[in-house]
């Protein structure tokens, strides 16, 4: 192993996994992030059939993982259970790695995510990515109803030995004498074990998602790759990739930092529509910050809603929207892919993850093919 060429473990091959090479003109790898939104006057199905449109599109045009991330109590977005649409769009895809956004893993015991997303590895062998989160992807009430009153205090301070945990789940690797070394997560390694079992050569590879310094400075202590939450905290983005790569330490997984950033971008064919469409995911955020979640309006509801001559938004409100306004790249492709080629610039990020949050399911799609014609990814007219 050299400081050039990273680690490859756990099915990392170069042409799917943490280091294909960049396709077209891209800067580093282009993947996307779903929170399979559900927009006013559509219905779940949409949104899931979205889902898997997206899915192949983006396979088809080279980029390089889909992932979808777990919320739970939030009518417009339909991603609670990341493993059950995961295995939906593996019967639907090929080649593209799909991973959690992650799983949030203080909701759930590690042995069930082991297992889920072991199930996972078996259904698309090499493709899999386990990313996951220390919070809860809701508010307090829903939190104590998915990990019951008795485990709500369980949240960061467990995360690390949750995680340990976890990772020797899906290693089988629990050390003899351990409370938990005659259990095993299936499927997974002791199936190669067993009589007349064969090994896979695969296991879901393990990232740590985050939006401050706490997973930053544990992904890099562990040498596990990092995905930093951008579109919703980009003030901490270049502190928290700062620790990551100051704090990593090489492991079997990685021998150099690897960092992934969200972005929330949407490009559209007309520049005004790309703002409308952003408008309305903005009043969602809005609704949902005042306790009112539901699903994601129209543009013409959030246009009426933020109109200077009519509309009901107070002062407090239009601020916090120009705030939220000015965190998504949005506009023409060209545009939206400088910004892009700009953001890669500023923090160094191996990948980007880009998220295209808007209430119509066409709108979604066009973006992620117009940023893989702006990049000339494969299958570009250009």
């Amino acid at each position: 192993m050299t400081p050039q060429q990273p680690t490859e473990r756990h099915g990392e091959r170069s042409e799917g996994g943490l280091f294909a090479p960049p396709p077209g003109r891209a800067p580093v790898p282009l993947s996307v992030l779903d929170l399979v939104t559900v927009g006013a006057g559509h219905t779940a199905r949409d949104a899931l059939t979205t889902a898997v449109r997206i899915a192949r599109l983006t396979e088809a045009r080279g980029y390089q993982r889909y992932w979808v991330a777990e919320h739970h109590s939030m009518p417009g977005v339909a991603s609670s259970s990341p493993a059950v649409i995961l295995s939906h769009l593996a019967a639907h895809t090929d080649r593209i790695r799909l991973g959690s956004g992650g799983v949030m893993l203080p909701n759930h015991a590690p042995l069930v995510i082991a297992e889920q997303f072991g199930t996972l590895e078996a259904l698309a062998p090499g493709r899999v990515d386990l990313g996951l989160g220390r919070a809860p992807g809701t508010d307090g009430a829903t939190a104590a109803a998915l990990r019951r009153e008795d485990r709500l205090r369980e949240g960061a301070d467990e995360f690390p030995q949750q995680l340990a945990e976890l990772v020797r789940f899906l290693d089988d690797s629990f050390p003899s004498g351990h409370r938990y070394a005659g259990i095993h997560a299936v499927p997974g390694p002791v199936q190669g074990s067993a009589p007349g079992g064969v090994q896979s050569a695969d296991r879901p590879a393990v990232w740590l998602l985050g939006s401050s310094g706490f997973s930053a400075q544990l992904a890099g202590t562990l040498g596990l790759p990092f995905a930093f939450a951008h579109h919703f905290s980009p003030h901490n983005t270049l502190p928290a990739l700062e620790l990551y790569r100051r704090s990593f330490r090489p492991s079997e997984a990685l021998d150099r930092p690897y960092a992934l950033i969200g972005v929330a971008a949407l490009a559209t064919d007309d520049e005004k529509e790309a703002y409308r469409q952003c408008l309305a995911g903005a009043l969602s955020m809005l609704l949902l910050r005042r306790g009112r979640p539901g699903l994601v309006p129209t543009p013409e509801e959030a246009e009426a809603y933020f109109d200077p001559a009519g509309g009901r938004a107070t002062e407090q409100e239009r601020d916090f929207v120009d705030d939220r306004m000015a965190q998504v790249l949005h506009g023409g492709a060209e545009q939206v892919r400088e910004e892009l080629d700009a953001l890669v610039g500023r923090t160094g990020a191996q990948e980007l993850m880009i998220t295209a949050n808007a209430h119509t399911p066409s709108v979604r799609l066009r973006s992620y093919e117009l940023l893989a014609d702006a990049y000339q990814l494969p299958g570009s007219a250009g």
